[in-house]
């Protein structure tokens, strides 16, 4: 089946403390955006790829492109107000009726190559494959009062992307209005009855948001250079 790639990359800095958008930060020399949309387009085959953007930040992105000579072919699409919106811009730009669509945070730049693999051959079975961990802390729930209770962490997952669906029911479920709790494309699907099917994802696949977050993405980006490269 075809395969298509919806990369979201719409933060702001905030919680970075940057006036520089978080995807547009260097780790190893190079935009965090840079070195997530790579691991998707060196897959054999590639994806077709679609990157979300706010739209205001088309224009640094060609400037960065240009200094870093990041050329590939990667379609843009503007971003909408919420992560639902941009997902649901990106999808729209893919006119296929058939295929598989793996939605990625754009700042999570060390995902694996086998992950986003297994998502496409997951979906491409199940229709709907998801990333996740089993969380290393112990995990309590609070209550609206402050109320709170140990959970079995074993019965709880730690969400991830890429998040992969077959096209049609992507399309299907997101042919809706957006709510509060669509906080990723698994809530979407699942609102329209579609099962979810888990799959192993990585401690390393964090999602960079804040500077501590850098710090231990320069450390990941390190240890996969001396992996690539043993004698250095």
């Amino acid at each position: 089946m075809k395969t298509f790639a919806i990369i979201v990359a719409g933060g702001s800095g905030s919680r970075m403390k940057s006036k520089t958008p978080k995807q547009f930060m260097e780790v190893a020399g190079k935009p965090i955006l840079m070195h997530t949309l790579r691991k998707f387009l060196n897959l054999d085959p590639a994806p077709q790829v679609v990157l979300v953007l706010p739209s205001h930040e088309f224009k640094k992105w060609y400037e960065l492109c240009d200094k870093h000579d990041f050329y590939e072919l990667v379609q843009l699409v503007p971003g909408g107000a919420s992560r639902f919106e941009s997902v649901k811009n990106g999808l729209n730009a893919i006119r296929a009726t058939e295929g598989l669509v793996a939605v990625h945070d754009g700042v999570r730049p060390f995902v694996a190559k086998e992950i986003i693999q297994n998502s496409y051959q997951t979906a491409a079975q199940s229709g709907a494959a998801v990333a996740c961990v089993v969380p290393k802390d112990s995990v309590r729930q609070v209550d609206e009062i402050i109320r709170n209770q140990a959970l079995n962490r074993d019965s709880i997952r730690l969400v991830q992307t890429p998040q992969t669906f077959e096209i049609g029911l992507m399309r299907a479920a997101f042919d809706t209005p957006a709510r509060p709790e669509f906080t990723d494309c698994a809530a979407v699907l699942e609102a329209a009855g579609h099962a979810i099917s888990l799959i192993e994802g990585s401690y390393d696949n964090i999602k960079i948001t804040t500077p501590d977050d850098l710090v231990w993405a320069e450390i990941l980006a390190a240890k996969t250079t001396t992996v690539q490269n043993p004698s250095l």
